[in-house]
């Protein structure tokens, strides 16, 4: 999945996710990041910390990958 805005990343977040049965209160307990940056990064918020919001991409099972524009 081609990911082009902070939408997208929360939505990709959201999906894997709900696709593994986490709720973002066990994500949380889990991590110890809020159940408010949870939901702020799952709905786009445009002022995420990215190196929680890595963590939290890797913690779910997905990668991220840089790829040059042609």
């Amino acid at each position: 999945m081609k990911i082009n805005n902070p939408s997208e990343f929360g939505k990709a977040l959201r999906e894997r996710r709900k696709k593994l049965g986490y709720t973002q209160k066990y994500i949380s307990e889990y991590t110890g990041l809020s159940v408010s940056f949870i939901s702020d990064l799952e709905n786009g918020k445009k002022t995420i910390e990215i190196g929680k919001s890595f963590e939290y991409a890797k913690l779910l099972g997905l990668n991220i990958e840089l790829n040059e524009r042609i």
